[in-house]
């Protein structure tokens, strides 16, 4: 029985359904809610969607602070829930990481730059409150998922952004891409077109063409089955950080595709780790 509804779980997955009663609402149900504490709703700036929720880790890590990871999840830059992703908060604090999961404004209400202005505004926000909380703030990574993945690379890649709120990526100790679009020019779909401009500018949307020298360490992540975001993306990404002199790690996961490089961190697909375990490795690799 637990096969089959795992099987339907990560069927309505595929189907990329984030609604109240979809597939997610489920999986969420069977995360634990031991090993954290939730605290929800937690304001990082003006506007209805600036909010963030924060899970801090029971576990502990001996005498080390924990550190923090902020998550941006996907949904195509149109869509997305900061609560229906707990299921990623719950893995990384299981291993005694502080989890920190903004909302975001999304399209229609907005459009390119501004879904990566207020993630840099919520990076900012945690940097100066994550202490408050248990936190270090001299530990900080940026993740993501699909979109996610995308507004964590250029958050990190293009100083512009953590330089309107007073920040450097150079403060931060690393950045972690799931199934992440790094290099997806030129845009086929309508509402894309919509959300990343005139067709001159869109070059400015693609995290591959700020890589320069002196990133902080990235970890890419992808699916080999991945046919959403296709993989080269990040291999392109991986292969010029690499020309510049970066750290960088590339884990390509066989038979994943693009789904299940966010859904397989949930507890009850998780297996044995294969997803989780690098990034964590990543996180203790690269913390003071």
């Amino acid at each position: 029985m637990f096969r089959q509804l795992v099987k339907t779980v990560f069927g309505g997955f595929s189907a990329l359904s984030l609604s109240a009663c979809s597939p997610v609402t489920v999986l969420n149900a069977m995360v634990p809610e031991s090993g954290y504490q939730h605290q929800a709703d937690i304001q990082y700036g003006d506007l209805p969607r600036h909010r963030l929720d924060i899970y801090q880790p029971v576990k502990s890590t001996g005498s080390k602070t924990p550190a923090t990871v902020i998550f941006f999840y996907g949904g195509g830059w149109e869509a997305g829930e900061k609560a229906d992703y707990k299921f990623v908060a719950e893995a990384l604090t299981s291993q005694g990481v502080m989890v920190v999961i903004p909302d975001y404004r999304v399209f229609p209400e907005v459009i390119f730059p501004e879904f990566i202005e207020d993630a840099a505004q919520s990076v900012a926000w945690t940097k100066q409150h994550i202490a408050e909380y248990g936190g270090d703030p001299e530990q900080l990574f940026i993740a993501g998922h699909s979109a996610g993945a995308h507004i964590a690379a250029m958050v990190t890649l293009n100083p512009v952004y953590l330089q309107q709120v007073e920040m450097q990526p150079q403060q931060l100790r690393g950045m972690i891409g799931l199934a992440g679009p790094y290099d997806f020019l030129p845009l086929k779909s309508e509402t894309l077109k919509q959300i990343f401009g005139d067709e001159d500018g869109q070059w400015q949307s693609q995290p591959v063409n700020y890589v320069t020298t002196d990133h902080p360490p990235m970890l890419l992540l992808v699916g080999s089955d991945d046919r959403t975001v296709l993989p080269r993306n990040s291999f392109r990404l991986a292969e010029k950080l690499k020309q510049h002199g970066n750290s960088v790690e590339l884990v390509e996961l066989n038979g994943y595709g693009h789904v299940a490089l966010v859904a397989k961190l949930a507890k009850p697909l998780r297996g044995n780790g294969a997803l989780l375990t690098p990034i964590v490795n990543f996180i203790e690799q690269h913390r003071d």
